[in-house]
């Protein structure tokens, strides 16, 4: 397959999965940008050798450029199980994943196999409310349907805060993040994830504290812990959320509102959470915290991932990362 028509080299990578439709024809799609738009390319084939291109793209988008190692799949609006990538059952939804801006993005919507029309809920906007399928350094990611456990199972690349130079001592540059299962949420309005259960697996020495009262500007060691790598879960319980503070109708922005109230400034609920990473006089440190809201008659938490004292090194990335505001 090679870009033909006009179509830029540079703008013409990563075929996703290939999915049958009714009529007996392969589709696959290609990451492309067309007249400064990111588009995804739609090619057919009846022998999986010979590609042809649809005229018409399976989806574009004016608001956003390049798109990279797109992903296009079903998932099921009734049940938990994942589905194949050429299922054509009429309920499901489908998953139009592009890479760009140095994130992983999608939109949901309905496929209509005769024609290859694809029509989305909510279209990409390139604002902070497109959605997204992980908010912290994830990128480049493909997802495989594992028929064994009808699960449909999610890679991405993680790209490490490094220097190019520290990368060279290394050896290598980037990591491989944990699987994880993705389903469609039961709202039908995004899509839900959590690692994969062979994760569990790896788990040994387990270290438990119970019932711990925190005071203000408190920190609980954690001791007995000899790993690189923990999985953590914790649970906080708050006495009074009567007197938190109210959401902003302004802070539509949660990384900006990650930057703007860091660990360090007080408020009436938060932020509390976790110091990881952390050197044994925290000169070095990362913040995993929260902070509750409230919005009319309900609460809302903003879990932030600030990374501005990770190192005591310079010329290292340690932009705060906003993990939910739900």
């Amino acid at each position: 397959m090679t870009p033909i028509d006009g179509i830029d080299p540079q703008y013409f990578r990563d075929p996703t999965t290939a999915w049958k439709g009714p009529d007996g024809l392969w589709r696959i799609l290609v990451g492309n940008q067309m007249d400064g738009h990111g588009t995804a390319l739609l090619y057919r084939s009846k022998d999986f050798v010979s590609w042809s291109r649809s005229e018409d793209p399976l989806h574009s988008s004016k608001k956003t450029d390049m798109w990279e190692c797109p992903d296009f799949f079903p998932v099921a609006t009734n049940s938990k199980d994942g589905v194949d990538t050429t299922s054509l059952d009429k309920s499901n939804k489908h998953v139009l994943k592009a890479s760009f801006n140095h994130h992983d993005y999608y939109v949901l919507g309905k496929y209509t196999p005769n024609g290859d029309k694809f029509s989305v809920d909510i279209d990409f906007t390139n604002t902070s409310k497109d959605l997204r399928y992980d908010y912290g350094k994830f990128y480049a990611s493909k997802t495989f349907f594992d028929s064994g456990k009808k699960r449909r199972i999610l890679l991405g690349w993680v790209n490490e805060s490094d220097s190019e130079s520290d990368d060279i001592k290394k050896g290598w540059s980037g990591l491989q993040s944990f699987p994880r299962s993705i389903l469609l949420s039961k709202d039908g309005r995004q899509l839900i994830q959590w690692p994969i259960q062979e994760i569990e697996k790896l788990h040994a020495n387990k270290v438990s504290i119970r019932n711990k009262k925190l005071k203000g500007e408190s920190f609980l060691p954690v001791s007995g812990l000899k790993t690189s790598q923990a999985d953590v879960e914790v649970s906080f319980d708050l006495p009074n959320l009567k007197k938190v503070e109210v959401m902003n109708l302004s802070w539509v922005d949660p990384q900006l509102l990650c930057s703007q109230k860091k660990p360090s400034v007080r408020g009436k609920a938060g932020p509390f959470g976790l110091l990881v990473l952390a050197s044994k006089c925290l000169a070095e440190h990362t913040s995993i915290f929260f902070r509750i809201f409230r919005n009319h008659d309900k609460y809302v938490v903003l879990m932030c991932s600030d990374q501005s004292r990770s190192s005591l090194r310079e010329g290292l990335d340690k932009q705060p990362t906003e993990l939910s505001l739900t």
